[in-house]
């Protein structure tokens, strides 16, 4: 995923930054591609990872899977890629990663309820569900 959306994002920047002309365009584009989308993948494989890890060892050690597993694994993968820059930077990166994860799974959640609303069936009897005809 980090490697076709950095592919896609670094041509678009590419083609925007060359020189006027197309073949001058296209050829920023590409060559934008071929140096930063495998950084920008390998960036995206180590979050995935640490985040896999640290939402694994959540659940492991709580014993059930819920929400707050995954917003605290955004939250503790923010911080522990940015310890290199410091407690402050850590502290930004985690409340970051925390808020970011929360937005995810609230929507998920929000989405979750809707589709389950919209596929019941209603009861032919009414509201009663004890209810059982004669």
């Amino acid at each position: 995923m980090g490697l076709i959306g950095g592919g896609v994002f670094q041509a678009i920047k590419g083609f925007r930054n060359a020189p006027v002309g197309i073949n001058y365009r296209l050829r920023g584009s590409m060559n934008a591609v071929r140096i930063r989308a495998p950084q920008i993948g390998g960036s995206f494989a180590v979050w995935g990872g640490l985040f896999s890890t640290i939402d694994c060892g959540l659940v492991r050690i709580r014993g059930k899977e819920d929400p707050w597993n995954s917003i605290t694994s955004g939250a503790l993968t923010g911080a522990v890629l940015a310890s290199r820059s410091g407690p402050l930077a850590m502290a930004g990166s985690a409340l970051m990663g925390g808020v970011l994860l929360a937005l995810i799974e609230g929507v998920g959640i929000l989405l979750t309820r809707y589709t389950a609303q919209q596929f019941q069936n209603p009861s032919p009897f009414g509201e009663d569900p004890s209810y059982v005809p004669q």
